[in-house]
């Protein structure tokens, strides 16, 4: 081989032996950013919106049968969509290419899945959202409880403000570094406020 060829490996391998630091610091940098659970919006349980509702007797007939209907017929699908505020007090930027998590609704697991989007979040505190479209089976969650117990239950998800005040997000970043996925190794707690 010659000294060309020799120097020319030799500059591939230290660019790519500093993009993987690179990648694993910016990765590491996402880890040490706040997070809190920011809102809640477009809660659906059955289909029927309920994201301002507060009570059974608060829906219409027709969306109570649609809720009726779908307990009967076992399956109760609650979605609703969960934005994450990332803010990043570090001095470089923060980035993951997707991520694992679970979330909990007064501390019962209710679901868990992966998100594969990158989230960039630029230093010295700027913030991002970070929006995380979840959907599950109520009643098999809460199995044994009434038709009203379980419909409250998805209707009361935000507090004031739509902000959730029942649910915790446990997440795990991972940064993609040469086709490969390094994973965070331990879970984030993510709840309503920064820091906790």
């Amino acid at each position: 081989m010659n000294k060309f060829k020799l120097a020319l490996l030799t500059l591939i391998v230290v660019v790519s032996s500093c993009d993987v630091v690179n990648n694993l610091s910016s990765m590491y940098n996402f880890t040490k950013c706040d997070f809190r659970l920011s809102t809640v919006d477009n809660i659906r349980l059955a289909g029927v919106n309920v994201q301002n509702v507060t009570n059974f007797s608060n829906l219409s007939i027709m969306d109570v049968a649609r809720i009726t209907s779908a307990y009967a017929s076992n399956q109760i699908p609650l979605s609703f969509n969960l934005n994450v505020e990332v803010k990043n007090p570090n001095k470089e930027k923060a980035v993951m290419n997707g991520m694992e998590w679970i979330v909990l609704i007064d501390n019962i697991e209710m679901t868990r899945g992966q998100v594969s989007n990158r989230i960039e979040v630029m230093p010295n505190n700027q913030t991002a959202i970070m929006p995380l479209t979840l959907s599950f089976d109520l009643k098999k969650v809460l199995t044994g409880k009434s038709a009203d117990a379980v419909a409250n239950f998805g209707m009361n998800l935000a507090g004031s403000g739509n902000r959730p005040s029942r649910i915790t997000l446990k997440a795990k970043p991972s940064v993609v570094v040469g086709g490969v996925t390094f994973p965070y190794p331990d879970y984030i707690t993510i709840q309503n406020d920064f820091g906790k």
